[in-house]
């Protein structure tokens, strides 16, 4: 199997609360990028990515050398990936092309397409959300909820 990226986009992005689960030490790379004609829908405490005429902000991770068996099967098993058109998947793993942040820019001007893997939702899921599903607004899970509150001292 080729050792594809992965494009990440909910809870395994840095600051959520799967990243350091597992790619914490497990990769070499992590940039941000988006998944084009994509779109990224409310789960129950995950996002859910369907194809669609949108975009998915997310990031390019990258496992570190000698990592990549390990990160794919704790991610196929994170994502319950069973197998390619599996009954039980929640998510379907396919590549596809990812646009890689240009360097200096934060989260815009995409750079050349690197394929991917990527996690989708299983087709009876992705018709469930397609019917009346909750979009996230500007397909990117970071800005779905508002920041924390200010502490006072």
């Amino acid at each position: 199997m080729t050792e594809l990226p992965f494009f990440v986009y909910g809870t395994l992005l840095p600051g959520e609360h799967n990243h350091d689960r597992f790619l914490k030490g497990r990769t070499s790379d992590e940039r941000p990028a988006v998944l084009p004609d994509a779109l990224l829908y409310e789960g129950p405490g995950y996002p859910y990515a369907t194809g669609g005429d949108g975009t998915v902000h997310g990031a390019l991770v990258t496992a570190a050398p000698g990592a990549y068996p390990e990160l794919l099967a704790l991610l196929d098993g994170l994502e319950q990936y069973l197998g390619p058109g599996h009954p039980r998947n929640l998510y379907e793993r396919v590549a596809r092309p990812a646009l890689p942040a240009s360097p200096g820019s934060a989260r815009t001007g995409p750079a050349g397409p690197v394929r991917a893997w990527v996690y989708l939702a299983a087709p009876a899921i992705a018709r469930s959300l397609a019917a009346g599903g909750t979009p996230v607004p500007g397909g990117d899970w970071l800005t779905r909820r508002p920041p924390p509150a200010r502490r006072t001292p």
